[in-house]
């Protein structure tokens, strides 16, 4: 039976725009190719990720009621992410994100929450009503969301699965309930901790620190091109990479979460095989542009890349 996923999280319409090089200072420069909208924000490329690898996803989000709301509503309903819990908001307009791409396939990234701002606690909590196996959430919508659904299923004993960006160092880590996973990147860690991340001895640390501020049963930090980092407070694990060619690593952190939840979920809690579950999804993804366009597209992709890359060690 395939699992039930609520994501409480934030969705965008995506403008990226394509440059060998970022502007400086004053500096402007003309894009590198086209300039491509496409269904974004980070909730929706997890749940568009879950979906397609086979997850019954339940979407709670706000968009705007306008021509990009439109366009990404039916873009959901095509991808079979369950959006009986989508709000309409009619007074606030879609989250907006622009993203710079360079040479190197490395993005930079300015967001307009718009609609995104406004999901409520009530939104979360009325989601609930689908009877998740499990809860996905990020940080691209309000704090009192957020807690209110982390709360609502902590006392109903719904596993929480918390990908911790984008970074907010005003956020209380501290009055969240016990989670499942907690899952920064390198920047977020750094942010929440005050460690930068140089080799293992700081990276322990690091998940020390976290496991000071929030009451996980795993810390999994992202580390971009070269896997990902895994404690449970008394044991650590390096998770390799798989070796790819990066054209957009845009989406690749949440296609990453997701994959890597779902794998958990359907494997008895191995979070090893889990996380590498989770790295094969990212490596898809940066071999493709865009957000939600670029994540794996079936569970056989995902089987099959790791079988290849395997094959080549």
């Amino acid at each position: 039976m395939s699992k039930r996923i609520l994501v409480v999280s934030s969705a965008n319409m995506d403008i990226t725009l394509p440059a060998r090089s970022l502007p400086a200072a004053g500096e402007t420069l003309l894009c590198d190719g086209a300039v491509c909208y496409s269904p974004g924000g980070k909730g929706v490329n997890s749940a568009v990720t879950l979906s397609a690898l086979g997850a019954e996803t339940v979407l709670c989000a706000r968009i705007g009621r306008d021509s990009h709301g439109e366009t990404l509503y039916d873009y959901y309903k095509e991808c079979g992410i369950d959006v009986g819990h989508l709000v309409i908001d009619k007074d606030h307009a879609t989250g907006c994100a622009v993203i710079l791409v360079d040479a190197k396939g490395q993005n930079r990234i300015l967001c307009y929450p718009g609609a995104n701002r406004y999901l409520s606690a009530s939104d979360a909590e009325d989601a609930f009503l689908c009877c998740p196996d499990a809860l996905y959430m990020q940080m691209e919508i309000g704090q009192d969301a957020i807690l209110s659904a982390a709360d609502y299923a902590a006392r109903h004993e719904i596993p929480i699965f918390l990908d911790a960006g984008p970074a907010r160092a005003d956020f209380p880590l501290e009055n969240l309930p016990p989670l499942t996973v907690f899952s920064p990147n390198e920047t977020e860690t750094e942010l929440y901790t005050g460690i930068t991340l140089t080799g293992t001895d700081s990276m322990l640390a690091a998940s020390m620190e976290l496991f000071r501020r929030v009451r996980a049963e795993y810390i999994v930090i992202k580390l971009g091109d070269r896997g990902a980092f895994v404690c449970n407070g008394r044991h650590f694990k390096f998770i390799t990479a798989f070796p790819v060619r990066a054209v957009d690593t845009t989406a690749a952190g949440d296609a990453f979460t997701a994959a890597m939840t779902l794998r958990f979920l359907e494997n008895g809690g191995d979070i090893n095989d889990a996380v590498r579950y989770g790295c094969a999804a990212g490596a898809i993804t940066v071999t493709r542009p865009g957000a939600a366009y670029s994540v794996p597209k079936s569970r056989a992709e995902i089987e099959e890349f790791m079988t290849r890359k395997e094959a080549e060690l």
